[in-house]
This record gives structure tokens, sequence and C-alpha cells, in this order.
């Protein structure tokens, strides 16, 4: 069997595909990965030794861009770099599995609609599937109305701007292949039957819909890369630290981010180790005390920290939830407030109420997060978190093709 994963996006939207790539080699699949040509997403797919047919721009350099193209500029980009690579690199393949933004995931669809190949949409977060039991999330520059409160109304409206941002540069490239157009792009996108590759402990899948989702659990890679020597030394020497990263989110470019978490962790008499990430975050004033990281294995750092502070993306709330760590979550934007809500909806952790910290902000965060009994509680649902995800779906495409 012949598999092409696609994706555009960010780690979040690459390290899924990891996953399950690897779940699917174990199978005996062939496997290629479709994503942008970030360096890190590269190495990620070759530890696996599974090729990465770039598209696009890198994200990275794409979201620090400034000034960033208008979300109908970007999606006519990334429409036609999806039709170009993917097109290449379906062929002869047996099913085609769709993820990213939007736009990304509707040119895929496209090309294996034009080549007569089995596709299956996925969801890394089930806020993009509509259900009458809450409101869609607004795309930036067309807020809904603040009168109208009416669920499926605001639904309505979301497919209209889904139509207005990208059914444009979804059409033209559609016809450029001998295509029809589409009148409803999310429906287009979302299907009948998406998959929602999300943890359902973490996530639960309740909401009344006109959907059959398949909700897989997460797709993770179980990670053994060692963690650096110097990573090792600074943890053997003392407590545990408090870990502190906020993943790509470039947003967050300013030092006082990091300088600000690294006061409220030492006002716990932690020590901190903070991740750079895209916002490039070290303390100003380095001490002995805080120790800085690049691209680590999160997995084997996480049971090894007090607490984790994050920025409440799908992938590193799941990571922190399987460990154990108690999380304070720093939401900066999409779904990421969400996430928040769901770790201290659990008791799992803190949700802090806004994208900018304050030390005092955080430091009542982090004595709630670091009280024995966030820890004890973290501890027990992480024994309730599926590990199978990517073996079930790589099952599931299996099943599909063999049918």
């Amino acid at each position: 069997m012949r598999v092409l994963l696609s994706t555009y996006g960010s780690r979040g939207d690459v390290e899924p595909l990891v996953g399950l790539a690897a779940r699917l080699r174990e199978s005996g699949a062939q496997v290629r990965v479709c994503a942008p040509p970030d360096e890190d997403f590269a190495q990620r797919l070759a530890h696996i030794d599974v090729p990465l047919v770039p598209v696009g721009p890198s994200t990275r350099a794409l979201t620090v861009a400034a000034p960033p193209p208008s979300l109908p500029e970007r999606a006519a980009a990334v429409i036609a770099g999806q039709l170009e690579a993917v097109t290449a690199a379906a062929e002869g393949c047996d099913v085609l599995v769709a993820t990213g933004m939007l736009p990304a995931a509707a040119g895929a669809l496209s090309v294996a609609e034009k080549l007569g190949i089995r596709s299956v949409s996925v969801t890394f977060q089930q806020l993009a599937l509509p259900s009458p039991g809450r409101p869609p999330l607004a795309y930036p520059g067309r807020p809904f109305p603040p009168e109208v409160t009416d669920n499926r109304v605001l639904w309505g409206l979301d497919a209209e701007s889904v139509n207005a941002l990208f059914g444009a540069a979804l059409n033209t490239n559609r016809a450029s292949i001998g295509l029809p157009p589409v009148d409803d792009v999310r429906s287009y996108v979302i299907g009948d039957r998406p998959w929602l590759a999300t943890d359902p402990v973490l996530d639960p899948w309740r909401e009344p819909a006109d959907l059959d989702v398949v909700q897989t659990g997460a797709w993770i890679l179980p990670d053994r890369r060692p963690l650096p020597a110097g990573l090792e030394a600074f943890l053997a020497d003392g407590a545990p630290p408090v870990y502190v990263g906020f993943g790509s989110m470039p947003t967050l470019a300013s030092q006082d981010a990091a300088q600000v978490a690294v006061e409220a962790v030492r006002a716990q008499g932690r020590r901190a180790v903070v991740a750079r990430g895209w916002a490039d975050l070290a303390p100003i004033r380095d001490q002995d005390d805080c120790f800085v990281v690049g691209e680590v294995n999160q997995q084997a750092l996480f049971g090894r920290v007090a607490a984790v502070v994050h920025h409440g993306g799908a992938g590193t709330t799941t990571t922190a939830t399987r460990a154990g760590a108690p999380q304070v979550v720093v939401p900066q934007t999409a779904d990421q407030p969400y996430w928040a809500g769901r770790v201290a909806r659990l008791g799992i952790g803190v949700a802090l109420d806004g994208p900018t910290p304050t030390t005092e902000s955080l430091s009542a965060a982090l004595r709630t997060a670091l009280a024995p009994e966030t820890r004890v509680w973290a501890t027990a649902v992480a024994t309730m978190i599926r590990t199978d995800g990517a073996a079930l779906a790589a099952q599931l495409l299996l099943d599909a093709v063999g049918r």
C-alpha cells in the first residue's frame, strides 16, 4: 500500500504525521509526506526514514514575515503549491490523508479527486468541526455579530467566511486542473466522515453533530532520542525544574516573555528550562538556575520536570498530559484557549486569562500547578491517555484500502 500524508502548517500540523508515518511503515506501507520545507520537519521525518516532499515556503519564515500576506493571498499561494507538489507525490498512491490549514487540505483533496484516489480528511482539534453545541472560531478580521448567539447561525456565518476567504482561490486552481467549482469549501474539506486525531479523555467528542466523526486518539511517535548531556547534568543537579516554552508562537518574540516566566519560576524557589521556540526565547540574565534548550525530546523531558508552562498547542498539551506533568497554559490564539480550558477542567493545571502573563499572574498559576494535589491528579489522568492512536489510524487506512 502506498500512502501520501499531506499538510501545511506549523509543528503541530506535521508532528502527528510523523507518528502515523512510522506506524504505516511498520505495517509494510510505503509512505511519503508533503509538508513545508522547514529544517526541523525534514529532520523529524528523516529520523524515521520517510521522505519529505517540500511544498510551499517555510511556515516559520511565512509566519514571521512583515507584513504578513492576507489570508486570501496566502490561501491562493498555498493551494497552488499543493496542486503542484501533491499531484506529483500522489501518483501511484492508494490513499491520501489531508490535514493542516483549511486551504491546504482543500488543495490536497482536490488532487485526490482529480486522480481518483481515496482520501481522508483529518483534524487535530475538534473546534473545526461544526456542532450546535458550541460556536466556531472567528477568522481574523471577520468577527461575528455580537448580537448573534445561536450556534447554528454562527456556523452558517463561518461557512460564509470560509467561502469568502478561500473559495475564489480554490476554484481558480480547481479549474486549472479541470475540476468543477466547490460551493461550500468547509463542507468539501470536512466531508461526511472526518477523522479527529485527539485523545478522547483530553478532548472528548460528545457534541451532537451531523457528522460521522472517527476519533482515533492522538498520533504520537515514541521519542527515543536522548536528552543533551548538558541538560541531563542540569536535571541531575537539583530538584525538578519548571519547563517554559511557547512552541511556534512568534508573538512572544520579546525577551520580556522569557524574563517574566523565569522570574515567576524563581519566585517559587524553582529552576527553569527555557525552550527557545520560534520566538527565540532566552532569559535576559542568564544564571545557573536556568537552562536554555532548542529542539529537544519533550516526551523524555516532561516526565522529569515539576510543571510545564506552554502556549496550549494540541501537541504540547497532549505530551504534557501523557507525561503526568502539571501545566500552566498561556493561550495565544486559535484553538489554544480551548486546550487551556480542557487542562483546567480536568484539574491537571491552570489556564491563564489572556496571552500576556505577568510575574504575578504566572506566579499564582504556578503555585496551584506545583501543589501536591495537582501532581497527584495529573499523574492519574496520564494513565488514562491512549497510546495507540497512530496504530489505530494506520489500521483503519489499511482496512479501507483493502476493501
